[in-house]
């Protein structure tokens, strides 16, 4: 299967060298976001000692890797639709090689998406005190994170109807992050929207990363973060395993 998984997910990789544009689109919303919120509002908003575009990131991260999982849905979809799977399925080679293949070219070019992101944001002052662990645990959670939203991704894929229908579902994701913690602090919203801001899994997330980067102590923030993204991630590859078994039987 490893083997198998890896001729698909270059094959995948080359469709995304060739068309660079799948990158550039997704990382635009983000950036955008970044600008109009840091350089037209970022003044009107309290967030205590730390500089604005340091406290914004962390949100735009998260919209980042909602924005881009929407074409890991349109990919598979039109592969789908263009009878590529019932092609490979005729081969010698794991069923679900396929699937896997498209879930970590998801992967791959997110992660590229963020480097994007995170290098706008370094150009507008962005500043970090984390050091090499507390890095590689930022990239941990938006990993898990990431294929988290992936494994979601695989299910409208699989079962959409239109192109349209097959990308549409990522809308309320990107929504998610503004009621949240991620663009004002959670004290200043009405406690009916506080209290759903404080317990959606975009604030923990958020918030995890925010002390990371500064270099502050996590505490149980970091474990509440994960179960999020680790209960996300199992719960949407068995739901997207069960329709992938059902869509190929």
């Amino acid at each position: 299967m490893i083997g198998d998984t890896r001729v698909l997910l270059g094959r995948s990789l080359r469709h995304i060298a060739r068309s660079p544009d799948t990158i550039i689109t997704t990382a635009i919303m983000p950036i955008a976001l970044l600008l109009l919120f840091v350089f037209v509002f970022g003044g009107a908003i309290e967030t205590g000692s730390a500089e604005y575009v340091d406290y914004l990131l962390p949100g735009i991260l998260i919209i980042t890797i909602a924005s881009g999982i929407s074409y890991t849905a349109y990919r598979l979809f039109l592969d789908l639709q263009g009878g590529i799977f019932e092609r490979f399925q005729s081969m010698p080679i794991a069923r679900s090689a396929v699937l896997w293949a498209h879930v970590l070219t998801s992967l791959v070019a997110n992660l590229i998406s963020l480097v994007v992101v995170v290098l706008v944001a370094l150009l507008m002052g962005f500043r970090t005190s984390a050091d090499v662990l507390g890095w590689l645990a930022v990239l941990g959670i938006l990993v898990i994170f990431t294929l988290a939203l992936t494994w979601i991704a695989v299910i409208p894929g699989l079962t959409a109807k239109s192109v349209d229908g097959a990308s549409a579902f990522a809308y309320p994701l990107v929504f998610l992050p503004f009621v949240s913690s991620a663009f004002v602090p959670t004290e200043t919203m009405p406690a009916p929207v506080r209290a759903f801001a404080e317990n959606q899994p975009v604030t923990s997330i958020v918030d995890t990363l925010r002390n990371l980067f500064a270099g502050q102590p996590v505490g149980t923030g970091i474990w509440t973060a994960l179960a999020w993204c680790v209960g996300i991630l199992v719960v949407a590859w068995v739901f997207a395993t069960m329709v992938y078994k059902r869509k190929i039987s």
